[in-house]
């Protein structure tokens, strides 16, 4: 049985026994044998050297760090190779090591390893701190590999407190590791990782993108399409990707992008190239994910506009009233106190629908941070199911349809874009044939992979001059037909 099999083997027998409950504590998904072997093949083993370092982070069974070691041992080229793995899973130490002693009396090359049982980012603080005073001497690696845990932190845990550049409100532990990996890579070193595509855009992962792709250049990605056996014998519901880097300035031309469906057999993917200017776009450098020609078109098309919602003078904020933390002001009934309150259930074909019967849709409060004017918005679902054919769902909301209201209220499921109570209504319409057609819906997917649609990413995307706007919504007036099909005929005219 060849290195990589054997290894497999005393995993699952490992987590066979291993209750879930425990190896969730410390966010331990395990890599499959396939998975490790294309994680391995993406490195560029550079053939004048003899000697080559390498780094293994949370390292759990060893699995990435053996398949690294028969892919190098089948390449013939290497005379020594210095391996570092940090695990702190007391539990798996001993099989660690049995995988790798089993490795180092198999292979025909010096190998040495070095266990560190250690917590891998705190353990490094003091000089990760001072390489922000420009002070730091850290270990550095020719290649960085790693699957690392996946766990939210508190924003005051250690891990948080010891890389402070980098973190902003409650933390994964995931991308501290990539992190602090690209911190351990020498200059022009690769760093190979799987982790959630959660880290590609939002508000919680810029100063995290700011950084890593300030320090390194994406080389490529690979793309689950199913979440299925992403990790063998594990149930993970994030979506999970691939990605390799170097740590360098220089940017390639291309990321050679892949995908696979059936995530058991790297043999049956897609590939091809992707402009670098393409995937990472953007002062947030938010990282864009197409999987085929087509979404590469869709994000050309549209990042040709260099406006954004707030350039020109407009905001997608959400919705204001958390509903189940606020009952005691939720009505049923209308009363000369109440203001409405509106869900994502009033929203229907493109329009929002009120009163439609449903229990608490009305707010009686003079609390400020739950009220807020009654005049034009385009209000925008934020969660839909995975299985829904859109992600972007919306509805003109008009003032003049409820004139008894000074105030409304909004449930914060739902979003709205305000800024418009001095403009006119067809800014309002013209902003709905933007976010009803296919091309924004498409833009959006691929920006971010959740069903939830968040305000800082949509008041990112590019928009077309607030002129163009108008003229787009006096079309969808004159139509009268809210359909995704009007709204793309009329888009396709200016871009």
């Amino acid at each position: 049985m060849d290195l990589l099999n054997s290894a497999q083997q005393l995993t699952n027998e490992y987590i066979d026994k291993m209750p879930k409950a425990m190896r969730k504590k410390y966010g331990q998904f395990f890599t499959s044998a396939e998975t490790a072997q294309f994680m391995a093949n993406l490195f560029e083993i550079p053939s004048d050297k003899e000697e080559l370092s390498f780094l293994d982070a949370g390292a759990g069974s060893g699995m990435l760090s053996i398949a690294l070691i028969e892919r190098i041992e089948k390449l013939d080229c290497l005379k020594k190779l210095h391996l570092v793995c940090y695990e702190n899973d007391e539990n798996i130490l001993d099989l660690l090591k049995q995988n790798l002693d089993n490795a180092k009396n198999r292979v025909s090359f010096a190998f040495d390893y070095e266990l560190r049982s250690i917590n891998y980012i705190t353990s490094q603080e003091k000089n990760y701190r001072s390489l922000l005073g420009s002070n730091g001497n850290p270990e550095q690696y020719d290649l960085v590999i790693g699957n690392p845990p996946y766990m939210k932190i508190p924003k005051d845990a250690p891990e948080a407190l010891a890389m402070p550049d980098v973190c902003y409100g409650a933390p994964n532990l995931y991308f501290l590791f990539a992190s602090m990996g690209l911190y351990n890579l020498k200059k022009n070193g690769q760093l190979v990782y799987i982790v959630p595509r959660s880290w590609t855009s939002g508000a919680y992962f810029k100063a995290f993108r700011q950084k890593f792709l300030g320090e390194a250049s994406l080389e490529h990605i690979h793309l689950f399409v199913s979440r299925d056996k992403v990790f063998d014998k594990e149930t993970v519901l994030q979506e999970t990707m691939i990605f390799k880097v170097r740590k360098t300035s220089i940017r390639p031309k291309d990321v050679f992008i892949t995908t696979t469906k059936d995530n058991s057999d790297f043999k049956d993917k897609t590939s091809f190239a992707v402009p670098y200017n393409v995937v990472v776009s953007g002062g947030d450098s938010y990282v864009f994910l197409p999987t085929c020609q087509q979404e590469v078109e869709v994000i050309e098309k549209l990042n040709k506009w260099t406006d954004t919602l707030p350039s020109i003078g407009l905001k997608m904020k959400t919705g204001l009233t958390v509903d189940f933390r606020n009952r005691d002001v939720l009505r049923n009934e209308k009363s000369q106190q109440t203001v409405p309150l509106f869900y994502s259930q009033h929203i229907k074909n493109g329009k929002v629908i009120f009163p439609i019967g449903k229990e608490n849709e009305y707010i009686e409060t003079d609390q400020k941070g739950l009220l807020q004017a009654n005049t034009n918005y385009l209000f925008v679902k934020r969660f839909t199911a995975k299985e829904e054919p859109r992600r972007l769902q919306c509805g003109v909301y008009l003032a003049r349809k409820n004139p008894d209201y000074e105030s409304i209220s909004t449930q914060n499921k739902i979003n709205f874009i305000n800024g418009l109570e001095k403009l006119s209504e067809c800014i309002v319409y013209g902003l709905y044939v933007l976010f009803n057609s296919t091309l924004y819906d498409g833009f959006y997917r691929i920006l971010n992979g959740s069903t939830q649609v968040n305000s800082t990413e949509v008041n990112a995307m590019p928009v077309p001059p607030i002129s163009i706007i108008e003229a787009m919504g006096k079309k969808l007036i004159r139509l009268h037909n809210m359909s995704v099909q009007s709204c793309d005929a009329i888009l396709e005219e200016y871009v």
